[in-house]
């Protein structure tokens, strides 16, 4: 293990959504930690005082593996450069991505050749957000920050039907292999509940054998901390580690550096309380995240439907968007919380509307799911800063994996920091945004798996739930 580095781990996520779920475990674990969006120079570092970790919020779930390798070369050799003891690519902890859109196994593949390591960890379990891993199978609980019924991956009501990577397999060796010729092996939670020379032992023979990359099974949050001793244990001084995972990462990583006396984790967050005003914008088709929306419609919530249609066919999103501005403007105003979103789950009829008008002009599925993703994102993101601009916007939830990152980039933010805990996975941020109306808005990102129903109207009383 190096002695004192710079920086203790920067991670790469593939959404921004999973970006802050990582955020909100290093900090929690009392890592001073900033997540970017962008791979920050040493001199952009410079202006944020204190930080033991970095994150960086990507967009690669949304992409081809091409795409993919043309944004991540770059990203991996530039948070390799700022010389982490750990670089960590994170990924949803259901683990959703197939060959065509967000490869896992390509990301494996560029971490692979940049980083040059002996092995790669694997880690998709995370507890404290109801994901077990056993035997290499993926469990998932419906919803995070729920009591939700607990799925094998390929039966999960939201995942296994996935409008662009249904999880169709839930060993997740199965699953990756589709993605990557890298041949996977995996210490099971036999191992890890044995103990760690057992542990030790197994992963060894697992590294002599050529195994490439090494899933690692976690059935609760006490196997996390024996994980995290062995893959640091790989950490040489002038090579950091590359690992793929949840944020189980973070979460095993936070306890070992707490225990070595390099974290001084918070014994007590403040909760934000009521929010004057909540703005929500919704780019996302999961079924939790509906029945979220439809409580808080019923509790004196504003409901607007984005005409997903018209963005689609408007030849300038601006003006577009212009009317939805103006209207949440003036219910903000009235301390109205208001809702605005692109569709209530998949049967809702203007994903089916928006999913022909595109495959009309001739484009594949995943190409539309790209299309998709940046056009709605940008139009709420755009939304957001056209209201800050014309109100004393204070608070904002942004919902849904795949639009966020373009969400964020419209709103002109260049950073976000943790201020408090709301929901496991979803933690309430500061934004940067210099030169913006956005500039020090509080902002949620929340993936759309996480919260229970009364998600957003917990938000607006600002209860750590």
């Amino acid at each position: 293990m190096r002695n004192k580095p710079q920086l203790l781990l920067a991670y790469y996520g593939d959404d921004f959504t999973g970006s802050t779920d990582a955020l909100e475990f290093l900090s929690r674990a009392g890592v001073k930690t900033v997540l970017f969006i962008e791979p920050p120079t040493p001199e952009k570092l410079a202006t944020y005082k204190g930080l033991q970790a970095i994150g960086v919020a990507g967009m690669t779930r949304s992409l081809s593996p091409g795409e993919m390798e043309k944004v991540l070369k770059p990203a991996f050799k530039e948070l390799k450069a700022l010389g982490a003891a750990h670089v960590h690519y994170k990924v949803c902890s259901t683990f959703d991505s197939s060959p065509q859109i967000g490869s896992i196994g390509k990301a494996v593949d560029v971490g692979a050749e940049v980083f040059n390591a002996p092995f790669i960890p694997l880690l998709v379990a995370a507890p404290a957000l109801g994901r077990y891993c056993t035997f290499g199978n993926l469990f998932a609980r419906m919803g995070i920050g729920s009591t939700g019924e607990i799925f094998r991956l390929d039966r999960h009501p939201s995942m296994s039907k996935h409008p662009v990577t249904p999880m169709d397999e839930s060993d997740l060796r199965l699953h990756l292999a589709k993605q990557t010729n890298k041949a996977i092996g995996l210490v099971d939670i036999i191992d890890i509940t044995q103990g760690v020379e057992s542990a030790k032992a197994k992963l060894q023979i697992q590294i002599d054998s050529g195994k490439e990359v090494i899933l690692f099974d976690a059935l609760e949050e006490a196997n996390l901390p024996l994980i995290a001793q062995l893959i640091n244990d790989y950490v040489t001084n002038d090579k950091p580690l590359f690992s793929v995972g949840s944020s189980g990462i973070e979460m095993a990583l936070g306890v070992l550096w707490k225990e070595q006396g390099m974290a001084q984790p918070k014994t007590e967050w403040s909760a934000p309380g009521r929010a004057k005003n909540l703005l929500v914008v919704s780019g996302s088709c999961s079924p939790v995240t509906a029945k979220q929306i439809a409580y808080a419609a019923e509790h004196d919530f504003a409901e607007i439907a984005l005409d997903t249609m018209a963005m689609a066919n408007s030849a300038d999103l601006k003006s577009s968007v212009a009317p939805y501005v103006q209207l949440i403007a003036e219910l903000m105003q009235r301390e109205i919380p208001v809702i605005i979103h692109t569709s209530l789950g998949t049967d809702d009829a203007r994903f089916a509307k928006t999913y022909e008008q595109f495959a009309k002009k001739g484009l594949t599925p995943n190409d539309i799911k790209a299309k998709t993703a940046q056009l709605y994102g940008s139009a709420l993101g755009m939304i957001i800063l056209g209201v800050a601009e014309k109100t004393t916007l204070r608070r904002v939830v942004i919902a849904g994996g795949d639009t966020s990152s373009y969400v964020a980039r419209a709103m002109g933010i260049e950073a976000v920091e943790m201020i408090a805990p709301i929901s496991p996975g979803a933690p309430l941020c500061k934004a940067y945004a210099p030169g913006a109306a956005t500039n020090g808005l509080e902002v949620n990102f929340k993936g759309g798996q996480v919260g229970a129903e009364n998600y957003f109207v917990s938000l607006f009383e600002g209860r750590i739930i």
